[in-house]
């Protein structure tokens, strides 16, 4: 009768194992294939924008119809002093409740210019407001923001991990009715792995959540110096640009004079007292030529 018994809760501990991790698998399979594959593979289906109008457009809103939205992003300004920009770029930042990820200044020596590049998480809901903070540290030269909707990849983990949760708890309540020492082996075996597919879902998930909270933004500062050129459209842009250009030339050539005017007064000292010794030389010459005659003169008188 107690054989009897133990059979029969073994076999009923397995079956409701069964059906625990068949569940589980089913919750799984189902989210993977409404996502379209795995949580982060496949294409992203991004969108990219060049223009500050659509910043907004693509802003406003994106996460408040209950989308999770990734944005990325870089913004090359044009500033007077790039060491200083990248201080206050760094309070802005800050103070909007982001961070600083990374950030590299280039000093003006060695022949290069001052500038500074950084890697800015800045949150989403108030990015537009951020942006415009930093937009106004110069002149924008280029603005590129690019979003990935992402909704399904966490609609994915949110189902997987509470499929996994639910197993979990089945199987803990399963372990405390088990008879035998195999029936127990087996059921810490199975918590075992649920709980650690569990961890790594649920890492992914905090991984997508600081990713949707926070955009990334690639901030890079440049001085006049390495500032791009603007391409002249009009007769009065032309005449600017023609202008700059003889200005520089003018410049340029000043400065090859500069370098070149030592040179030249050297020069032209070494060509002076060449000159000077030439002479002297011809002059000696020419006293002796006029002294040979006049002593052959003398001496056919006597």
């Amino acid at each position: 009768m107690t054989r009897r018994l133990r059979l029969t809760t073994a076999a009923s501990l397995t079956l409701l194992a069964a059906l625990a991790l068949g569940g589980c698998s089913a919750g799984a399979s189902d989210s993977a294939t409404d996502s379209g594959g795995p949580a982060f593979g496949g294409d992203s289906g991004g969108e990219s924008f060049d223009a500050p109008a659509a910043e907004e457009a693509a802003l406003d809103g994106e996460v408040s119809d209950g989308r999770s939205v990734i944005t990325t992003g870089q913004l090359y300004l044009t500033v007077a002093a790039p060491l200083e920009a990248a201080e206050e770029a760094a309070r802005i930042t800050e103070r909007a409740g982001g961070r600083v990820d990374g950030r590299t200044e280039y000093s003006p020596d060695q022949g290069r210019y001052a500038a500074a590049e950084l890697l800015l998480r800045l949150p989403s809901a108030t990015l537009t407001e951020t942006l415009e903070e930093l937009r106004a540290l110069g002149e924008v030269e280029e603005l590129t923001l690019q979003t990935d909707d992402v909704t399904r990849e966490v609609q994915d983990l949110d189902a997987r991990i509470t499929a996994l949760r639910s197993s979990v708890e089945r199987l803990l309540a399963l372990q405390d009715a088990a008879a035998t020492v195999e029936d127990l082996i087996d059921l810490e075996t199975a918590i075992s792995d649920r709980q650690g597919q569990l961890e790594s879902l649920e890492a992914q998930q905090r991984y997508l959540a600081d990713q949707v909270d926070l955009s990334t933004l690639r901030l890079t500062l440049g001085s006049d110096a390495t500032a791009p050129v603007d391409e002249p459209d009009t007769f009065l842009t032309g005449l600017i640009a023609g202008w700059e250009s003889l200005v520089a030339v003018g410049s340029g050539l000043l400065v090859i004079a500069g370098v070149l005017l030592p040179w030249l007064a050297v020069l032209g000292v070494l060509a002076l007292v060449t000159l000077l010794v030439v002479r002297g030389a011809r002059r000696r010459r020419g006293r002796a030529a006029d002294q040979a005659p006049a002593a052959g003169a003398s001496t056919t008188s006597a």
